[in-house]
């Protein structure tokens, strides 16, 4: 079995890296995918999904569009193996861009809806 380490990296109560429950640990990779830039890794430069850098672009239908073929696309590249994702639904409003997702885990077929949102506002 392999170790579900959590993110962000963390120690439990007894000074051991915390791990996580598989739902969970997969919810922080999803959020790692989304959230890291292209480039930003240095072992890994094309680990990411460049997400962030739409949080800054004119809200448009277009922007919507591709922000949900940008994640469809990075989900399926680094976690296909572990995760199919159903659907993804993109919203932005004002400076604040959020992405639900909708995906089944392959190992157990439970299907799982998560919300990530990023930018300024509430």
């Amino acid at each position: 079995m392999t170790q579900r380490l959590h993110f962000p990296y963390r120690f439990d109560g007894r000074g051991h890296t915390r791990d996580d429950e598989e739902a969970q640990w997969l919810r922080g990779l999803i959020e790692q995918v989304l959230f890291t830039a292209p480039g930003e890794r240095v072992m890994r430069p094309d680990f990411g999904s460049g997400l962030r850098e739409l949080v800054f672009a004119p809200n448009s239908p277009e922007l919507a569009a591709t922000t949900q073929f940008l994640v469809q696309g990075a989900l399926q590249q680094w976690l296909g193996e572990l995760i199919a994702v159903e659907a993804v639904e993109v919203s932005a409003v004002e400076s604040r861009l959020s992405v639900t997702i909708v995906y089944r885990i392959r190992r157990s077929d439970a299907q799982l809806t998560e919300t990530f949102s990023q930018g300024g506002g509430a």
